[in-house]
């Protein structure tokens, strides 16, 4: 188990899903003020969880990963993120309805 110091990173990917999710709540439900709530949630739960991010139990998945996904769930979304090193790369920003195991 790693702690200590984590430097955090994205992938396009996740910077990409996580601007269409708020650009959603925004346009099509009129609400920017759960929009903001939505990235500042999103801000807050992964800066907490970038002290130990390897203290929580890895997803499974149908694909073998020499770096195993950890997830943390956000209201109804959930952020999938692996550790590289001293790294917490943040790889995908999904809503938790979708059948997100054929995602990752």
């Amino acid at each position: 188990m790693h702690s200590g110091t984590f430097r955090l990173e994205s992938t396009p990917l996740f910077g990409m899903e996580l601007e269409q999710a708020i650009n959603y709540i925004e346009t099509q439900h009129a609400n920017p003020v759960a929009a903001d709530k939505l990235q500042t949630d999103v801000e807050s739960a992964v800066r907490e969880r970038l002290f130990a991010p390897t203290s929580f139990e890895p997803v499974a998945s149908r694909v073998d990963r020499e770096n195993p996904y950890y997830r943390i769930y956000v209201g109804n979304y959930i952020v999938f993120y692996c550790v590289i090193g001293n790294v917490m790369e943040l790889r995908r920003f999904i809503y938790k309805g979708r059948n997100w195991r054929i995602l990752i």
